[in-house]
């Protein structure tokens, strides 16, 4: 909790104070729970009004839904200026977060002056608003850090797989090009072809076009599908994999770091911790004192409790 700023002399408060209370309340509000679902609500609507502007034949309700979009941008900014001034004297420490400089950005392209009207590039970043959604969900945030944090090991298995289908196509167009120019008439064309196999939904008929050639093309397409769709995808499959791994340890680290505050009531975790192990103590204490009041013998194996008069009278 922030340590109270002293009143100045003749009851006044200092002016930090003032301040201070300001930026707790910002913060405050920033981090509850009825805030991030009032503007999940809002990016929500936001992408049905989007959605109904397609159709052409709400032409009629135009003003209603320019109103709205004028409404939901008040939203946004009001947001932005809220989670801002939750940052006090330090609105820098704001853009430390790459997901606060992409709401920042997105929320402040509508002030560019070439983006007024109905240009595409402002529906383009009318659309990215609904990707704010993923910040505010736990899940979506490992899923987006996982697949960013695998673009090193994807890069590589990119280099690999274009090296491959080079390879391939370069001996397709020797063995087909002459007989199915359609399919492997250059290179282009024969990558193509194997970009699209890579569904395998043409392989039956690609295996029966080689066939007709020479029963040597089924090794062609059954080490190609072998390669490349079975070795190459569990490959990217497993470097994604290790990726979502990294990124919920992370995760983990970070709930585990001080200050963090996952249930938003302003009170750090660590702190949260503290004091339900002071209130396990303060439990245990309870019970230790109700038992030597109900004079519980522990070593007795049924836990009965013993009376002094029933003892007497024996």
């Amino acid at each position: 909790m922030p340590t109270p700023v002293p009143a100045q002399r003749g009851g006044s408060p200092a002016p930090p104070r003032r301040r201070s209370g300001w930026v707790d309340r910002c913060a405050h509000v920033a981090r509850s729970r009825p805030f991030e679902i009032a503007i999940v609500v809002v990016i929500l609507a936001n992408g049905i009004v989007l959605g109904l502007e397609t159709y052409d034949d709400l032409n009629a309700a135009g003003a209603a839904l320019h109103w709205l979009e004028m409404l939901f941008r008040a939203v946004f900014v009001v947001e932005i200026g809220i989670r801002l001034a939750a940052y006090g004297r330090r609105p820098q420490d704001f853009f430390r977060q790459g997901w606060n400089v992409f709401d920042f950005v997105v929320i402040a392209a509508i002030f560019v002056p070439g983006l007024h009207g109905d240009s595409a590039l402002l529906r383009v970043l009318r659309v990215a608003r609904m990707v704010r959604l993923v910040r505010f969900s736990p899940g979506l945030r490992t899923i987006v850090s996982a697949l960013w944090r695998s673009l090193p090991g994807v890069t590589g298995f990119l280099a690999l797989a274009v090296v491959t289908l080079y390879v391939y196509g370069m001996a397709g167009w020797l063995i087909f090009g002459g007989r199915y120019p359609e399919e492997y008439g250059d290179i282009g064309r024969s990558l193509l072809t194997l970009f699209v196999l890579l569904s395998l939904e043409t392989l039956p008929d690609l295996i029966e076009q080689g066939m007709e050639i020479s029963p040597w093309t089924l090794l062609y397409y059954v080490s190609y599908v072998v390669i490349t769709v079975n070795l190459l995808l569990n490959i990217l499959i497993a470097v994604i994999v290790n990726s979502m791994e990294e990124a919920r340890r992370l995760e983990m680290t970070e709930r585990l770091a001080p200050g963090y505050d996952e249930d938003g009531d302003g009170v750090p975790d660590e702190v949260d911790r503290i004091a339900l192990t002071q209130r396990l103590d303060d439990l245990r204490a309870v019970i230790a004192e109700l038992e030597r009041e109900l004079r519980i013998d522990r070593d007795d194996g049924h836990g009965r409790p013993h009376r002094d008069g029933s003892r007497s009278g024996r």
